[in-house]
């Protein structure tokens, strides 16, 4: 028996399926590298600490609640408020949640102890995109994969905070780094959209997102996922009745 023989031997479906997820997610620190070091300087700027700043990105894992947190504090709201914003933008994780639940449901409390602090919007769509074209992976498979999609984003993204707020206002304005944030959930979103349904939610969120844009931080944000899931769901509703 070759030793490379003895390697194949040895790589078992949940390590292969961990590799996998490690690939599918390095991509994505192009984009999040970038995010994460906008965040560490405007934390700073708004006169967070070191340990603040990266206790909030460690803790946290949401870019999108961060920045609405961060925007919030710069504006001198209360902290109920600063709380508020950040669990509007950050309650799509709870349909997040819902919709891993038939792939990981029958995973060990610590599994899906560490899934749910993973569970961000890249290690989401990536893993729930390879569970629908795999239908025949185990759950120990569904949880490697995940954990490896997470395993080059997350030290990425702590490590370019602390690169941020180190930085501070050593970064210039004209860089204009915020459009990192579009672009990222553009290249997640887009392989999305496979039927009429995803793409009439994803117009009304725009829509409605767009229109609500100067009501208080994530308020707006709240309510176009909530006519999007309602949009998603009528078409779906629609598209059978016609099927049949």
């Amino acid at each position: 028996m070759t030793t490379s023989t003895l390697k194949t031997s040895d790589e078992t479906p949940a390590k292969s399926a961990y590799w996998a997820g490690c690939r599918d997610g390095l991509p994505f620190i192009l984009m999040a590298a970038p995010f994460a070091t906008v965040f560490g300087v405007i934390a700073t700027d708004a006169g967070l600490t070191l340990a603040q700043a990266m206790g909030f990105s460690v803790l946290v894992i949401a870019g999108a609640a961060q920045f609405a947190a961060i925007q919030m504090m710069l504006e001198n709201a209360s902290i109920a408020l600063v709380l508020l914003a950040a669990l509007a933008v950050n309650l799509r994780m709870v349909m997040y949640s819902a919709a891993l639940v038939p792939y990981l449901g029958a995973a060990s409390l610590w599994q899906r102890a560490f899934v749910a602090y993973l569970n961000f919007d890249q290690t989401y769509i990536v893993s729930v995109a390879r569970y629908e074209k795999r239908p025949d992976m185990t759950v120990a498979d569904r949880v490697a994969y995940f954990f490896g999609v997470a395993t080059p984003i997350v030290p990425f993204w702590v490590s370019m905070t602390l690169v941020g707020a180190l930085a501070g206002s050593a970064v210039p304005e004209a860089w204009a780094l915020d459009f990192i944030m579009p672009i990222m959930f553009l290249a997640m979103v887009a392989p999305m959209l496979k039927s009429i349904a995803h793409v009439a939610a994803a117009a009304v969120s725009i829509v409605v997102a767009l229109s609500l844009v100067d009501l208080p931080s994530g308020t707006g944000l709240l309510i176009a996922a909530g006519a999007a899931m309602l949009t998603g769901a009528c078409v779906e509703i629609w598209m059978e009745r016609r099927a049949r």
